[in-house]
């Protein structure tokens, strides 16, 4: 029973540092995956909720296509995410929509 309070703070370590370091080295490396995957006319978000379209790709920067014939500069690390377009949404059966005691 000596060692009891070393364990828990070894454990309190890894809680601590180990599982929020592994889980940041992740996301990091998921955002590296989505910006390196980014081509030309991809619809993408930013940071600051800006939506656009790429119009051009830089080796620390990307071109958005914010509004027609608006193109702003952006870093890289400033795209979230990349977009679905609005067309390519799920289309739902009338059949489906309606619940199954047939009101409307």
């Amino acid at each position: 029973m000596e060692y009891f309070p070393l364990i828990m703070l070894a454990l309190l370590a890894v809680v601590l540092f180990v599982l929020p370091a592994r889980q940041r080295k992740r996301i990091q490396e998921q955002n590296a995956a989505m910006q390196a995957s980014l081509t030309v006319g991809t619809p993408v978000m930013t940071t600051s909720g800006l939506h656009g379209t790429v119009a051009g790709l830089h080796e620390t920067t990307v071109d958005l296509e914010i509004a027609p014939g608006v193109v702003a500069t952006f870093a890289r690390q400033a795209i979230l995410e990349v977009r679905r377009p609005a067309d390519a949404t799920p289309t739902v059966d009338d059949d489906q929509a309606r619940p199954a005691d047939g009101t409307v």
